[in-house]
């Protein structure tokens, strides 16, 4: 189903909308949640607690890219689950993740910031400058938080080629972002 329907099905309040969501975009969804909490139980929950957000945001929300909307809430209900303590097995590589950007990035990654959007815009502002495999493999970490091997196997890469890739780019936003005046 087309995502410009599907939003016009959860403006309409048609219930069809989060089932439509659900057959199209679960593996997406469940991918995010069980690689930040690392439990399919809490995943499950979490992709479930998704669907309702969509349904209470969109309207008034309109959507410009869908998947995107919907790995963003996938994304910061996981997160808020992981901070919460409320997963029965954290997720390691979750941990490894946001300690890596605490280095580069000021204050704590895992506590919201009245500077959040700025910050947020600079962030995307300095991947449009990065080369393409770079600002995928940065995404895919960071975002999606998926593993090194996976990020490996995607880009045809080797793990230590992957690793150095993330360092020199999480060097280059720490450069980026202090130019900018942020304070680290």
């Amino acid at each position: 189903m087309d995502d410009q329907k599907l939003i016009q099905m959860f403006w309409e309040r048609n219930e069809d909308a989060i089932r439509e969501t659900d057959t199209k975009y679960r593996k997406l969804c469940f991918g995010i949640a069980f690689n930040i909490l690392g439990n399919e139980y809490d995943a499950e929950e979490c992709v479930n607690d998704t669907y309702m957000s969509l349904w209470t945001t969109i309207p008034p929300a309109k959507p410009r890219c869908f998947p995107a909307y919907l790995s963003r809430i996938a994304r910061n209900i996981s997160l808020k689950r992981f901070r919460q303590g409320a997963a029965q097995k954290r997720s390691r590589m979750t941990e490894v993740s946001i300690e890596e950007l605490e280095e580069v990035l000021p204050g704590s990654f895992s506590m919201p910031d009245p500077d959040a959007e700025q910050l947020g815009k600079l962030i995307n502002d300095f991947l449009k400058t990065e080369k393409e495999s770079t600002r995928g493999i940065f995404i895919r970490k960071y975002f999606f938080f998926d593993s090194i091997e996976e990020i490996a196997k995607r880009y045809a890469f080797s793990e230590s080629q992957v690793k150095n890739k993330l360092s020199r780019c999480r060097k280059r936003l720490k450069d980026y972002l202090s130019e900018r005046g942020v304070e680290i």
